[in-house]
């Protein structure tokens, strides 16, 4: 599991950028149209409020996993998903946790 998660990490730092990169090569990095598009119909807005909720539920969680772990590396997951998004700290946190359980167990 640990490879899947290491991969679905790559995945989703590539791939969300992807479209990011095209917006700043042809809008610059314009953060007041970022905002306008990020809500600028219900169904976008849909997607920006679940992403929102998601993120605050991983910090929640992660927040109870490193007291239960003792995981040292928390703080890398919350600098990527403050940079690049949940779909590339989630998955690396998930598998710091499959390592620090695996210790655990031994």
């Amino acid at each position: 599991m640990k490879r899947v998660y290491i991969l679905l990490t790559v995945i989703g730092a590539i791939l969300p950028y992807y479209f990011f990169i095209n917006f700043i090569m042809v809008n610059g990095l314009n953060l007041k149209l970022l905002g306008d598009y990020l809500f600028a119909n219900t169904i976008s807005s849909f997607f920006a409020t679940d992403f929102f909720i998601s993120c605050i539920v991983f910090w929640l969680f992660m927040y109870n996993e490193v007291k239960k772990y003792k995981i040292k590396e928390w703080w890398i997951c919350l600098i990527l998903n403050l940079t690049i998004g949940l779909s590339c700290a989630l998955p690396l946190f998930l598998y710091f946790r499959h390592a620090y359980e695996d210790r655990k167990m031994n």
